[in-house]
C-alpha cells in the first residue's frame, strides 16, 4: 500500500486552514500564503479579464478546499486550432453555453484547457480560491459540487486521446492543484462518470486515468507506489445529447 501519511498531514492542515480563515476568505487572493517549498510549479494560467468573460449574474460563493479533482471532457469538437486566441474563444463559447443555454449564473468549471495546451480561469473567483487553500462553488459535477473542482479539457475523447500539449497541460495543472491542496493523485483525480452516469471524460481518456494519476505522481516527485491500469472494459455509459453536454453537472438541491 501506499505510505500517505505526507498527503494526509498537508490535506489536514489545508482544510483546517480553509476552516479558521472563514470570512478572512474574501478579499484579494493571498498567492503568498505561508507554504512547504513548492513540489510543483502552477501552470500560467490566464484569467477571466485576459479571455474576455462576461460579468456573471452572482458571484461564487468561496467554499472549504476540494478533496477530490474531477476530469471532464467538453464535448466539443475535436478543433486542429491550437491558438490562444482560438482557446480564449472557447473560453468565450463555454460561457455563453452555460449561461445562456444552461441559465446558470457563469461558466460551470474552474479551470479549462484547450487543445492547444492553454489554461484558463473558468467560474469566476476561481483563482483567488485556489490562491488562499480553497474553492468555489461550481456546476460540474452533479451532487458533489461541494467538495470538487473541475477541469474542462477541450475535445471529445470517446475513441480518440487529447494532443500532446492538452495532457502535459493537464498533468502540470494536476500536479499544482494536489501540491497546493496537499490531495494523493492516484486517490483524489477522478473522471466525471465516477460520479454520474456520463460518458465524460470519455472512454479514451477515462482509460487513460491511471497513467494520468502515475504522471502526476512523478511530476510531483512521488514515492507512491504507481498505479496499474486494469484491463478497460467499454462501459457505454450516455454520451452528449448537444455539443457542450457532457452529462449531470447541477443536483436538484444545488443553485448554479
Amino acid at each position: 500500500m501506499p505510505d500517505m501519511s505526507s498527503f494526509d498531514r498537508r490535506a489536514f492542515m489545508a482544510r483546517a486552514a480553509a476552516v479558521a480563515g472563514g470570512a478572512a476568505l474574501i478579499g484579494a487572493a493571498d498567492l503568498t500564503r505561508s507554504r512547504p517549498v513548492r513540489a510543483a510549479s502552477a501552470p500560467h494560467v490566464y484569467t477571466r479579464a485576459e479571455w474576455g468573460a462576461r460579468p456573471p449574474t452572482a458571484t461564487a460563493e468561496i467554499i472549504a478546499a476540494p478533496d477530490h479533482l474531477v476530469v471532464h471532457h467538453m464535448a466539443f469538437p475535436n478543433s486542429t486550432d491550437y491558438s490562444l486566441s482560438h482557446a480564449f474563444q472557447l473560453s468565450r463559447d463555454c460561457q455563453d453555453l452555460h449561461m445562456d443555454t444552461n441559465g446558470w449564473s457563469d461558466t460551470g468549471q474552474q479551470l479549462t484547457i484547450s487543445r492547444g495546451g492553454y489554461v484558463m480561469e473558468g467560474r469566476n473567483r476561481s483563482l483567488e480560491a485556489i490562491g488562499k487553500g480553497a474553492n468555489v462553488m461550481g456546476a460540474q459535477t452533479a451532487n458533489n459540487n461541494g467538495h470538487t473542482l473541475g477541469i474542462e479539457n477541450e475535445g471529445t475523447y470517446t475513441s480518440v486521446l487529447p494532443p500532446t500539449a492538452l495532457w502535459n497541460a493537464l498533468v502540470k495543472t494536476l500536479a499544482w492543484l494536489c501540491d497546493d491542496y496537499g490531495l494523493d493523485p492516484h486517490a483524489s483525480i477522478v473522471g466525471h462518470r465516477d460520479y454520474v452516469s456520463t460518458q465524460c471524460p470519455g472512454d479514451a481518456l477515462y482509460a487513460k486515468l491511471p497513467q494520468l494519476r502515475n504522471d502526476v505522481a512523478t511530476a510531483l516527485g512521488s514515492s507512491l507506489t504507481a498505479e496499474r491500469a486494469t484491463p478497460y472494459v467499454r462501459t457505454d455509459l450516455p454520451g452528449p445529447g448537444r455539443s457542450g453536454d457532457h452529462g449531470p453537472a447541477v443536483g436538484a438541491h444545488e443553485h448554479p
